[in-house]
């Protein structure tokens, strides 16, 4: 039992012990192995736990089971990536419910600078297929750019297909484990990318495409992005789902109009119209919203820095936007390992002596 990720899996298996639980002992515990090797005096201590929770903690011993999921692992090729590692998606691990496991197949960088997650009905027009190719071909020349779905039928596996077309990063979100793949139809499509991308989905690797995993899968589309673009959609399924989870997560939406009398669109027009999302109106206006654009910096800035008194915080500000187009604000609060209400504070001060720009997309940028 020396094994860390054998802890790490077992720690996810214990029963009524969630993401936001787990988060809390990792708080006081730092390693898995010392949360199984505490008593439940210390455990109740703790918030949000409780006895019932702490007698559950106390009593597990199924070691085994996650001895077999590191043993698929291996045998497969899959990458276990935990809550406090480096290679965790920093945007994700600012929501409160996030996986405290991810298990991911193929070549991929969850942290890249530019991430977009597409969604949209199982049952796409041409229109709505159009839509998704004209904006990925637009975006093949950003830098650094990962692009997110849900691998299912539709707006999912168009938005998959374009990134392989133009040789953008994409990653599949499931919503069950790694062992299988649902659709299988796509299977010739996952393999493709894997190539530059690959699969994610934070359940064991004999977890079935169950229709209960499918809306928590939504949440990790939704979290690990900058923006969601809801390409279309009816008023109910996945796709809403995903939409009301980024604005629940402060991350920006973008709905595709559609016709007043088309199924399709309801969803999109009424995000739209009950200012849930952007309008979006094309690939242009969508990549000047985010900031994406290339831009030169004023030569003079250099210059203009080394009349500037800063504290340490705002060095530290400065070094992490240095040589960078823009930084979303979720980005900044992983790198910069400050509260929430200081690094507000900081990034104020840093906008008021001139240094600093609030951009669209709650990203910041030098000036």
């Amino acid at each position: 039992m020396n094994n860390e990720k054998i802890y790490q899996l077992a720690l996810t298996c214990i029963p009524n012990i969630g993401p936001v639980q787990i988060k809390k002992l990792l708080e006081y515990f730092e390693q898995p192995q010392y949360i199984f090797e505490s008593n439940i005096k210390e455990l109740v201590s703790l918030d949000n736990i409780g006895e019932a929770r702490a007698k559950d903690i106390v009593a597990f011993k199924d070691f085994e089971r996650a001895e077999r999921e590191l043993a698929f692992m291996d045998k497969y090729d899959i990458e276990q990536i935990f809550y406090t590692d480096n290679q965790y998606p920093n945007r994700l691990k600012n929501c409160p419910d996030s996986p405290i496991i991810l298990f991911t197949k193929g070549n991929m960088k969850l942290n890249a600078a530019k991430v977009v997650s597409i969604v949209g009905t199982r049952n796409n027009s041409t229109y709505g297929k159009n839509i998704v190719v004209e904006l990925l071909d637009y975006l093949k020349d950003q830098k650094d750019l990962l692009v997110v779905s849900g691998l299912a039928f539709g707006i999912d596996a168009v938005a998959h297909q374009a990134c392989v077309d133009n040789q953008i990063p994409t990653i599949g979100v499931l919503g069950h484990g790694l062992k299988t793949l649902y659709p299988y139809q796509h299977k010739f499509l996952a393999e493709k990318m894997m190539e530059n991308g690959g699969l994610v989905s934070e359940l064991f690797h004999d977890a079935a495409p169950d229709r209960y995993n499918f809306p928590k899968r939504n949440r990790i589309v939704a979290g690990m992005a900058d923006v969601t673009v809801v390409v279309e959609t009816a008023q109910k399924g996945g796709s809403m789902i995903t939409a009301n989870l980024a604005n629940d997560y402060n991350r920006d939406v973008f709905a595709v109009p559609g016709r007043l009398t088309d199924e399709k669109s309801e969803g999109c027009n009424w995000l739209i119209a009950e200012q849930k999302a952007e309008l979006y109106c094309s690939p242009q206006q969508f990549v000047q919203f985010m900031s994406w654009e290339e831009t030169k910096k004023k030569k003079a800035f250099k210059q203009r820095l080394l009349f500037q008194d800063f504290d340490e915080n705002e060095v530290l500000l400065v070094n992490l936007l240095e040589g960078k187009d823009s930084v979303s604000i979720d980005e900044l609060n992983a790198l910069a390992e400050m509260p929430q209400s200081r690094l507000a504070s900081v990034l104020l001060n840093l906008e008021l002596k001139g240094i600093v720009e609030s951009l669209p997309g709650k990203r910041y940028a030098l000036v």
